[in-house]
């Protein structure tokens, strides 16, 4: 089988021949961690000459994000909540209210990172819908099924058997394709009131409504809240995932709050300037696991679903400690400060990066000349 690179060369030559043609790609951002790694991907593709039309959905903390990175989207549907039934109805919805929406933009293929709306709204609008994702415990059969769905994820995680010409990989780890662009801000710790010779915790609790979740990631919470609030001179920097749990995680620690033992942000900050002035990482969710891993910081999960072949990976290699039981959060998460100077930031692009964009341009440029042969069929 031809590579994407000997494709790409072949098809150059026709799509160069286009006059007036604009290649539209749609991107829809579903949850939060969706918003940074696009940022540096948006506007490689627009140098491309593509058109982009941005969708996302105010789940978490997408909405602030955006405003955060100054990026303009759409924002289309919500959360239904940690219940199957509206979880089911509601993706359904917004699926139909995207595919109303976007079928007037026409979009030649649609991208995102495992929003399934975007999905539902692709396959109606009969659009290819490249599906980017880092967990393979979700449906990757689905590519075999369906001709006009694209998987593309990194390397470390395994086929299962599917057809090799519709899963396209990239070197690493998702989080590989924006660090090379993130740039420190050491201001954060004196703009939130935690002084520089404090110990800082940042704390990341599970999604409590994924279908995914495991209750005993709580009681390691519990436990994680527990431990450092006896430590003189640490501090825990809670990032809820929505009002909801802010709520619930407030009035279950109202005093440590309120004593400022435990620091809630009041506006949304970039999730990589917070780990790079931490001390070190406890998060129940992925992607700020292997954000900090990337960085260097010290890092331990207490995400408590099926282990991914990335975490795996991090863990043997020693950049992410996953922690089974309170008894662990106690022996093997260490109190203890970093040196930041020790942390060395390469400002250029990512293979990872490079990687995804040449996938892309193949699968756009794939689908121009289809639709070019059609014509003239």
């Amino acid at each position: 089988m031809k590579s994407t690179i000997e494709v790409l060369d072949e098809i150059k030559p026709a799509v160069a021949k286009r006059s007036g043609v604009r290649t539209k790609i749609w991107i829809d951002l579903d949850n939060s961690p969706h918003v940074p790694f696009f940022v540096p991907i948006i506007p490689e593709l627009k140098a491309k000459g593509y058109e982009i039309f941005l969708t996302a959905r105010d789940s978490y903390q997408v909405v602030e994000l955006l405003k955060h990175f100054k990026v303009d989207a759409r924002v289309i549907g919500k959360h239904y909540g940690k219940h199957k039934f509206m979880k089911i109805v509601g993706t359904l919805w917004r699926g139909i209210m995207l595919t109303y929406i976007v079928r007037k933009e026409k979009p030649t293929i649609s991208v995102t990172h495992g929003s399934r709306g975007c999905s539902i709204a692709s396959a109606l609008l009969k659009i290819p819908n490249v599906i980017m994702m880092d967990y393979e415990h979700t449906n990757k059969r689905l590519a075999a099924k369906n001709e006009n769905l694209w998987l593309i994820f990194p390397d470390i995680i395994p086929t299962d058997g599917q057809p090799s010409d519709k899963i396209l990989k990239y070197p690493g780890i998702k989080e590989d394709v924006y660090l090379p662009s993130f740039h420190p801000d050491p201001l954060l710790r004196s703009r939130l009131g935690i002084a520089q010779d404090e110990l800082l915790v940042t704390v990341r609790p599970p999604a409590t409504e994924a279908h995914y979740h495991n209750p005993e990631a709580e009681g390691l919470l519990t436990a994680t809240f527990e431990k450092f609030i006896k430590i003189p001179g640490a501090r825990i920097l809670l990032l809820p995932r929505n009002k909801r749990q802010e709520a619930e995680l407030r009035a279950a620690w109202t005093n440590d709050v309120a004593s400022g033992k435990i620091v809630i942000p009041a506006h949304v900050e970039d999730g990589m300037n917070i780990i790079w002035n931490s001390d070190l990482v406890v998060s129940g969710g992925g992607t700020m696991n292997r954000e900090a891993a990337a960085m260097g910081v010290p890092v331990y999960s207490i995400f408590r679903g099926q282990t991914g072949a990335v975490d795996r990976r991090l863990s043997t290699q020693g950049r992410l400690v996953l922690i089974e039981s309170v008894e662990q959060v106690q022996t093997k998460i260490q109190a203890v400060r970093r040196d930041k100077n020790a942390l060395t930031l390469k400002h250029q692009k990512s293979p990872a990066l490079e990687a995804i964009l040449r996938h892309v341009t193949y699968i756009v440029e794939l689908t121009n000349g289809r639709a070019q042969g059609s014509a003239k069929g």
